[in-house]
């Protein structure tokens, strides 16, 4: 059995490359083939969020704390919060941070195909975070 004891690892600073505002990435974690498992525990300050991007074989979210927004291209943005689990099916364009209000913190956890895992794209404009969930 592999163990990664909490705290063992430095967190990573999530790169301007892939967010907006403020983002930790404590944990990450990825297994040897045949495993195509990875994931991590991400804390997203209030408005930091990710890009807009995809995962070939989906992703699910595991909201642990705060209050999560995310959305599909062409989907209202929903709202998630603690306890809530939150899953985007494989190519799907979407985003995911902390509101604007709260930090959030949430488990993802995706496959990846051939060792890719992630299409990036575009940054989430503040015009369209800010349209929220709606009311």
């Amino acid at each position: 059995m592999e163990v990664i004891r909490n705290g063992s690892r430095e967190p990573i600073i999530g790169s301007p490359e892939y967010f907006t505002g403020t983002v930790r990435i404590d944990c990450a974690f990825g297994w040897e083939e045949p495993s195509q498992l990875v994931g991590g525990i991400a804390t997203f300050e209030p408005g930091a969020r990710t890009v807009w991007h995809s995962h070939p074989r989906g992703q699910t979210l595991y909201i642990i704390s705060g209050v999560c927004w995310t959305q599909c291209d062409g989907e209202p943005i929903v709202e998630l919060h603690a306890g809530d689990v939150g899953w985007c099916p494989a190519g799907h364009k979407h985003w995911h941070g902390a509101s604007p209000d709260s930090p959030m913190v949430h488990i993802t956890v995706q496959e990846g195909v051939n060792g890719k895992y992630v299409d990036l794209m575009e940054p989430v404009t503040d015009e369209d975070y800010l349209v929220g969930p709606p009311r």
